[in-house]
């Protein structure tokens, strides 16, 4: 109902909104539009080039960050020099490494990837942090009066206890790489939902526009919805944080 209702008042806004129709097209025409790039096949190789450089660029942030998140969480020492670095370069939008990727790697496959592991690297290891904060000291106490130290310590105890607070890291992470990579693609002729953007920016094909933002949305959701949702319920379901 909530859709129909949006699909409704977008309808509206295009038929009598401040805008020509050329400028805000309504509801079917950004649909035919989009059912025209898959028809095609623009919109399928599109989408398949940006998944591939979403999938390098969040893989390298996992690696990254994860570890470096655990370290700040388990070492004062690490958290005292690191975290106010890793916090100040968070609060730096993604837009702004593009200028250092172009110098850096110039116009190549290398800067879009660059701009989206600087995107979500640093807030997946924050979110880590956080995660390896939040546990319990009273059940790290207890496991050490058991005996239960260093490695045994860390995978059996903290690492299981972390893992709702670093799945949670992982989704804000790919979050940020999604969007860090559309920035990224409209650097240059690359390929990528993003050259469809600029294509359509700058073929003034506004239903086109439009529709790959609706693609973007929809790939969005749908992992976010499927792969994290489902996986994060069933951690907390399986840790007695959810019920049902």
């Amino acid at each position: 109902m909530v859709l129909v209702g949006l699909l409704g008042a977008w309808a509206l806004f295009a038929r009598f909104g401040p805008w020509p129709h050329h400028l805000f097209p309504g509801p079917r025409v950004v649909a035919d539009s989009l059912w025209g790039m898959m028809r095609d096949g623009r919109l399928g190789d599109a989408l398949l080039l940006s998944l591939r450089r979403l999938a390098q660029g969040y893989g390298l942030s996992v690696l990254i960050g994860v570890p470096l998140g655990l370290a700040m969480g388990r070492a004062a020492v690490m958290r005292r020099a690191l975290r106010p670095i890793v916090v100040g370069l968070q609060a730096l939008p993604s837009i702004c490494w593009l200028p250092l990727a172009l110098l850096w790697f110039g116009l190549t496959e290398t800067s879009i990837i660059f701009v989206v592991v600087m995107g979500s690297v640093l807030a997946i290891a924050i979110a880590v942090e956080d995660g390896v904060m939040g546990v319990d000291p009273l059940l790290l106490r207890m496991s050490a009066t058991y005996g239960v130290r260093g490695p045994r310590l860390f995978y059996g105890v903290l690492l299981p206890a972390a893992l709702p607070g670093i799945v949670t890291g992982l989704k804000l992470g790919w979050s940020f790489a999604w969007r860090a990579l559309m920035a990224g693609e409209l650097l240059y002729v690359s390929g990528g939902l993003g050259q469809l953007l600029t294509m359509g920016r700058e073929l003034m094909e506004i239903p086109q526009v439009m529709a790959v933002m609706v693609c973007i949305i929809a790939v969005g959701t749908f992992i976010d919805r499927v792969l994290f949702q489902t996986v994060e319920l069933r951690i907390r379901r399986r840790w007695g944080l959810a019920t049902g």
